[in-house]
């Protein structure tokens, strides 16, 4: 019998384990940093996580906003969902808790006291239940504001509305003057609920919405701010405030944002994520764009200062189908370490640390509007049940579309509420 052949493959198999032994493991990410500023710090981060853990390595998705959603809820579905993931929090991801798919990071906290100390209290609200903490606050701190174009603004001899009868004055003198007032790419429907979510706050203030999704005694869908908010949000569309086609625009591609950069339209609703998209893609444009708050409803119960938005908006968190959560866990600190934090400060965000530095004035305007703010009120569209959160966003771009009644509106959202709701 001759030896060679089996010592060759025992040599094999020999080199072939060793190989697999020096394999790194694999840590899935996914994010919805596209634009160069944001995915090339989490790419950085990442890098000095495997430089510092040898033994691993990231496997990053960059996915866009809205494709990301229906790819997160797919996979969690099939239970091949990323190790780690970002989301908005609020319901969508209470629902991933409920299912036993999130992992509590609060062992891994408690580990680590001081990283946990260098945020803001309120940034761990949206990803916090039943006292348990499912995620860390990531890439901003925003609110939703009014972007214009300051040139079109003074050509014009216009001056930012702080109120809505002077805000519908402003839409007649743009269209007298064939400027669309308003850009909104509205297909996938959570940026035109921005408007009407303003309008239920400022009509009825915050606890209408709060005691409507609490089942609190009193508390509807069908209460008449909501009502009269989709009243409102009907004049300012049949006063013709938007650019064409705004309920087929398509956000992730930058359709709202080209209407602004051409001039086709003066102002746009939307996240102060904005202003660094717009940095990114047009640095000239952007020297020229400045905000001002939603303006306040003559009569109504809302505060000026109220603000639609997130402290800590996108959120990390690691799925229970990891097999390396305390890998995962170093993963995600790395990329919220001091020179992550930096790095989103240049690109125009404003993670929700303690005493951050900023130089920017615009940005001071940003965190010191929600700092002051007397109610933040996160996203409908996160902080609702998926299954009404998606009704809430069909109704409203009904309500844009003139399809729909306000009143039918509210009717919708109130009937599935009582059967969804407990």
């Amino acid at each position: 019998m001759n030896p060679a052949p089996l010592c060759s493959a025992a040599l094999a198999f020999g080199l072939a384990t060793a190989a697999l032994a020096q394999e790194p493991k694999v840590i899935t990410e996914w994010d919805i940093q596209t634009q160069p500023g944001g995915s090339k710090l989490i790419q950085e981060a990442q890098a000095r996580f495997e430089k510092a853990n040898p033994g691993f390595k990231v496997q990053r998705t960059q996915i866009p906003n809205d494709a990301y959603k229906t790819k997160l809820k797919i996979a969690m579905g099939a239970n091949e969902p990323p190790c780690v993931f970002t989301s908005w929090g609020g319901g969508v991801l209470r629902e991933y808790i409920k299912a036993g798919q999130v992992v509590d990071l609060g062992p891994y906290l408690a580990k680590d006291p001081a990283f946990r100390e260098r945020f803001l209290p309120s940034a761990f609200d949206a990803i916090t239940w039943q006292g348990k903490t499912y995620g860390l606050p990531g890439e901003n701190t925003t609110a939703a504001v009014i972007y214009y174009n300051t040139e079109i603004f003074a050509k014009f001899g216009l001056a930012p509305p702080k109120t809505w009868p002077e805000l519908m004055k402003l839409v007649e003198t743009l269209k007298a003057n064939d400027v669309a007032p308003f850009a909104l790419a509205n297909k996938a429907k959570w940026p035109g609920s921005m408007y009407y979510m303003y309008l239920v706050d400022r009509i009825g203030g915050p606890e209408v919405f709060r005691k409507a999704i609490a089942r609190a005694p009193g508390g509807s869908f069908a209460d008449p701010a909501f009502v009269e908010a989709g009243k409102y949000l009907q004049e300012l569309v049949k006063a013709g405030a938007f650019a064409q086609g705004f309920n087929g625009l398509d956000y992730d591609i930058g359709a709202a944002r080209r209407l602004l950069y051409s001039g086709k339209a003066a102002m746009e609703l939307m996240g102060t994520w904005e202003s660094s998209n717009i940095q990114n893609e047009n640095p000239e444009f952007a020297k020229k764009v400045d905000f001002f708050p939603f303006p306040g409803v003559p009569g109504g119960k809302g505060q000026a200062g109220n603000v639609v938005g997130s402290v800590g908006q996108n959120f990390y968190s690691i799925s229970t189908a990891c097999k390396t959560p305390e890998a995962a866990y170093q993963l995600i600190t790395t990329m919220l370490d001091e020179a992550s934090v930096k790095a989103r400060l240049a690109d125009k965000r404003l993670v929700p640390v303690k005493e951050l530095t900023i130089a920017d004035a615009p940005m001071q305007r940003v965190m010191k509007l929600v700092a002051d703010a007397p109610a933040v009120q996160l996203w409908y569209d996160q902080e609702l049940p998926p299954q009404l959160a998606e009704l809430h966003k069909d109704t409203v771009q009904a309500l844009f579309g003139l399809s729909i009644t306000p009143e039918e509106a509210a009717q919708k959202m109130q009937a599935l509420a009582a059967q969804i709701l407990k």
